[in-house]
């Protein structure tokens, strides 16, 4: 019973660190583009397929 005393105040600190990174990283615009990074790896840029075919 007196872990419980210890983990409630652990998890509330874990709770309130994940609801400051959240916020933080909605502030930072780390949410606007969510399609384009996705895409990214399946656009082939010039630099690279020269890179490629050099090799």
């Amino acid at each position: 019973m007196n872990i419980i005393l210890l983990l409630i105040p652990i998890s509330l600190v874990l709770l309130g660190v994940g609801v400051w990174a959240f916020f933080w990283a909605v502030n930072h615009a780390q949410f606007d583009d969510l399609d384009t990074p996705a895409l990214t790896p399946l656009s082939e840029d010039a630099e690279t397929s020269t890179e490629e075919r050099e090799s």
